[in-house]
Order: C-alpha cells, then structure tokens, then sequence
C-alpha cells in the first residue's frame, strides 16, 4: 500500500485557462471579477492615437507598390530623343557599366494629362486623367539594382538589413484612429520581393506589424468566431487580458508578451468591424465600375484598392497595396510589351481610388504614395526587354498637402541619369513622413544600444513637392 508521501498532492494552482473554464460556465459573479482584476492592470493602449510633432496636412497613407521595377520611360517619364534613338548603340551610364548598348524606344506614346497637361503615356489612359491631383516625381534614385534590396530599401529604408517597414513606423510614431482595427494592413495576393520584410516591424514592438490581407473568400484567415455566444468569448477574452496583464507586469513589460495580448484583443473586436469592411455588398454599381470591377470579384487590382479605401475610412492609419508578387510582376527583361497586361490591371482601379477618395472629401487628408523598386534602362536587356536600373526612376503623390498638378525633377535625355533635382529612398520617407506631422531624424526607437529611424542616417525633406 502506498504511503502518503507517495501519492501525488492535489494541486489548488488552476491554470489561466482552467480559471477561465470553470468560471465562464455560469458564474454571475465574473463580470465584477473581470473589472476587478482590470483596474489592477495597466490599460494604457500601446496604439492610442498620439500628438504628431507638429500640424499634419495627412492622418493616413495608401501606400501601392508595383513589384518588379516599372519602366519609367515607357510610363511617367517622356522621352521624345529616345523615340528618335531607337536602335543606336550608345554608352549607357548612370550606375551601370559604360559597355556600348542598343538604345531601346518606348512602346506607347505619350499625351498630356487633364489641365496640368503633365505627360503620360497610354500605358495609362485613367491615371493620365487624374494629374491635376498628383505630384509626379521623375528623379527619385536608389542605390542597388537587385530586386530584393531595392525593394527592400524603398520600404525600409535599408538595403541590406531587416528594419521596420515605413508602415510600421507610421504606427509607432502615429498609433491608429481605430481600436477595433489593426493601424497597419497589408493586401497582397502573392509574396512580393523580400517577402513579408515590407510589412514586418522587425525591432519595433509586434503590435506594429502590418496584418496581411490576401484577395479572395477569406480576406484573413480564421476570422470567423468559433461561437456564436459574443458574451461568453468576450468575457473569456477579458478575463484571459486581465491574467496576462498581471502576468506580463510581474515580467517587467516584456514586449513580445505585450504585443501577444493587444494581438488577441484587436482579433476579437476584428471578428466584427473587419467583417464590415470586407462586405462590397452595400457599394453602389457606380462606385464598383469606377473601379473596374463587377459585382462579387475579388480577383484583379480593383478590390484591394476599394478594400483600401474601405479601410482607411474606419480608421486604419496605413494602407499598402502590393501589385504583383516575386513571380508575377513588371520585371520585364524579355519583351517590354508585357508592360501592357500589368497597366492594364494597374489604372483603372488606382485612377478609381483617387476620384473616389476625391468625391468624398477623403483625399484633403490622406496621402496616396505610388512607387516601384527601380527603374530599367533605356538599353535594350535581350531582344526586346529592359534591365534594373537604380540610377533614375518614377513615382508619385497625391492628396493631403502634396503640390498637385505639378512634375518635379527631370533625367537625361534617354533617361539614364537623373539630370537635376534628385530625390534619393531617404529623401521620399522623410517628405511622406512631414506630411504626417513627424519629423523623420525625430522619430526614433532605442534598439541594440542606438536610436535608429526610417532615414538612418540620411534624407532629407523635399519642400518643392509640398503644397
């Protein structure tokens, strides 16, 4: 016979979860336990709307990326020396080797654009209506010509090391204008170069991190609630906050543990605004095919940019839209006619958003951002392709405090080189930040023993593209 010693001592420690279970069953008393353990914690709210560093001209961004490097010459950048020089060979320069190259005309031509008369090119029939609200920037620069740095970098604002994405920034520097919505999302169909990188938060605390939304029946995964009884999973939720809160304040506010529980807390509340915002069932036939879209699609640029739409309304701080992935994108070495198939699911939906947010008086507060990684050289890559080119590029702004109707800076004749004005990665996050209200070299995170920021070490604010 076993002694007592021998035999296993009831425990009287229930776990956090057994705690939950035995009480959420039918105890009238675990409202008041719930309230009561909450006033013993720190409720301060991580992403609480904060004071930018001074007066904002934009509460929010719309952040599109076109993936693979768009070809600034058959786009935004009129070359009409390079249409005649179709098929020379001349040194090509600007960052890359000065071998002697068949200079490669653009594929579409160029018409002036709404009132401002800004030149674009047939790639885009619906953008090139909607200059007078844009401030086209043809002398941005970058500093490498591999896809995953380059894309890397104009997100990050490093080449060759994982840094929080601008997104993440804004959320840190801004916090979000929605408790019940995440204050950074993401909406990609396909993985685009370096990957998730381009919405992470790397050291910045995790509630930072973009949520990633994918195009299609469910939007984000696991949505759905696993009951139906709101009451019993929001009293599950409040006790399990309450217990991680005293639980995280006896560890010193580790922050990983911090982020796992506002994560649990923003799901919840997700479970029924998100599933609002992903309902097109209460846009009009109207605003669908300003669009582009038909009735139930979810395929095709046109949703995102609506969803985008959608999102910020409610309050979500930062928007990106990525247009293409890793193996679907506008990286067109082989043949430059390729270019046409991405434009075509590019303008519509990106003109749309734009005179939607306009229509509504969206557009006086918030800053849409379009830009690619890099450029392609005015060389021919091929037969009848173009290759990465760092050197020069194209990108733009449009809305809340951006100079409209205007084009700032030029390249070269061919565009190989920028030729006057440069605006450097840097010098394009420092500019979008001052139009939020932040000043970049004075939004910082302490981290490995430094302060680091968006702009590093560089950057500069660009006044000319400033209304």
């Amino acid at each position: 016979m076993k002694t007592m010693s021998a035999l296993k001592k009831p425990s009287h420690r229930l776990s956090r979860r057994g705690v939950i279970r035995s009480l959420v069953g039918s105890s009238l008393l675990l409202p008041g336990l719930v309230s009561h353990l909450l006033a013993q914690t720190d409720d301060a709210d991580p992403l609480a709307p904060k004071q930018s560093h001074f007066p904002a001209k934009a509460k929010r961004v719309i952040f599109i990326f076109s993936n693979g490097g768009v070809s600034h010459m058959d786009t935004f950048d009129y070359k009409p020396k390079l249409f005649a020089a179709d098929g020379k060979t001349l040194g090509v320069g600007g960052g890359l080797s000065n071998q002697q190259r068949r200079l490669l005309k653009p594929g579409w031509d160029f018409r002036p654009g709404a009132r401002c008369g800004t030149m674009v090119s047939d790639l885009f029939p619906h953008l090139r209506e909607c200059m007078d609200d844009v401030c086209l920037i043809k002398s941005m620069k970058s500093d490498d010509n591999e896809h995953y740095q380059a894309t890397l970098a104009v997100h990050t604002g490093s080449f060759f090391f994982s840094r929080p994405s601008i997104g993440s920034w804004i959320s840190y520097g801004l916090g979000t204008l929605n408790q019940n919505l995440p204050s950074f999302v993401a909406i990609s169909a396909g993985s685009p170069y370096a990957g998730t990188q381009i919405f992470n938060n790397d050291f910045l605390p995790a509630y930072h991190q973009g949520v990633r939304v994918v195009p299609g029946k469910e939007p984000i995964a696991n949505l759905d609630r696993r009951t139906r009884q709101t009451s019993v999973q929001e009293l599950e939720l409040s006790l399990a906050g309450a217990l991680n809160q005293r639980h995280l304040q006896a560890r010193g506010q580790d922050s990983e543990l911090a982020a796992r529980i506002r994560t649990f807390e923003t799901a919840f509340r997700m479970q029924t605004e998100a599933r609002d915002v992903f309902d097109l069932s209460k846009e009009s036939d109207d605003t669908l095919a300003l669009y582009g879209m038909k009735r139930g699609q979810t395929n095709g640029f046109g949703w995102p940019c609506l969803i985008g739409r959608r999102l910020i309304e409610r309050g979500v701080r930062f928007v990106e839209l990525v247009d293409g992935s890793s193996s679907h994108n506008w990286d067109q070495h082989g043949d430059m006619a390729e270019h046409a198939k991405h434009a075509k699911n590019l303008d519509q939906p990106v003109a749309g958003l734009l005179k939607d947010l306009k229509r509504r008086g969206m557009l006086e507060d918030t800053l849409v951002v379009w830009t690619t990684e890099f450029g392609r050289t005015p060389g021919v890559d091929g037969e009848k392709g173009r290759g990465h080119h760092s050197a020069c590029f194209s990108s733009w702004l449009a809305g809340a405090g951006v100079k409209a109707g205007t084009s700032y800076g030029s390249t070269d004749e061919i565009g190989a080189a920028v030729a006057e004005n440069r605006v450097h990665v840097h010098d394009f996050h420092a500019t979008i930040l001052h139009l939020l209200g932040m000043d970049h070299e004075n939004l910082t995170f302490r981290h490995g023993g430094r302060d680091y920021r968006l702009t590093d070490v560089h950057g500069n604010v660009v006044p000319a593209l400033l209304a």
